[in-house]
């Protein structure tokens, strides 16, 4: 059974995450907040497998509450609820460890999969977001990031290159075990060297990266 909390700062938002996420019987909403103080104080006490954060909250934001949430409890994945407009916002929470987004807007079994992928330990960005972030990074810094990322990517080993597209399609470590056969061990650490070779601060980076490089879509989780 997975385990989330949920905070959002619009009730009718909250009810609609619950609605989607009670159809699937693996996943249980444990408690709800409506400020990130209150999430953090839930997941401290909680200490569920996701919790799924608003990024502007009152108060304490999203972004703020999934650092710390991040720090306190690193054994519960961050998912970001984000609407269109917000990709600074998405930018700062990848550097602050969130390790999925996905649009209010989008299709409930989206949020399903991203939750599951989450809880996996995996990364989930909707493509729609990844697709935004990556429009974003080259309009306003005129495509260096996307030529740097082909360069980062280009020092990594063949089967390093390998994981980093599985890992932007959201894939988590027994996943991509078993699309490459391998021990999931070897690829925690295979998955440890592409993070260091990239720079990258967590896989959820390391997949905006392979979506630069044209080596991954995010998708959901088969």
């Amino acid at each position: 059974m997975i385990r989330a909390v949920v905070a959002d700062d619009e009730p009718l938002v909250r009810a609609g995450v619950r609605a989607v996420l009670t159809t699937d019987a693996d996943i249980e909403i444990v408690a709800e907040a409506d400020d990130g103080r209150q999430a953090i104080d839930l997941v401290q006490r909680h200490r569920p497998q996701v919790a799924i954060l608003d990024i502007r909250m009152p108060d304490t934001d999203g972004l703020t509450a999934a650092a710390e949430i991040r720090r306190t409890v690193p054994g519960t994945g961050v998912l970001m609820l984000t609407t269109f407009g917000e990709d600074d916002y998405i930018l700062r929470a990848l550097s602050g460890g969130a390790s999925g987004f996905v649009l209010k807007s989008g299709p409930p079994e989206e949020l399903i999969a991203a939750v599951k992928a989450v809880a996996a330990q995996a990364a989930y960005l909707s493509p729609r977001v990844a697709a935004r972030v990556v429009a974003h990074l080259t309009s306003t810094r005129a495509g260096i990031d996307l030529q740097a990322a082909r360069q980062r990517v280009a020092t990594l080993t063949d089967r390093e290159r390998q994981v980093l597209a599985l890992l932007g399609r959201g894939l988590s470590n027994r996943q991509i075990a078993r699309e490459l056969s391998l021990v999931e061990g070897t690829v925690k650490a295979h998955v440890s060297a592409v993070l260091a070779g990239l720079g990258a601060p967590n896989r959820a980076a390391a997949a905006v990266v392979a979506h630069q490089a044209g080596l991954g879509t995010p998708s959901t989780p088969h």
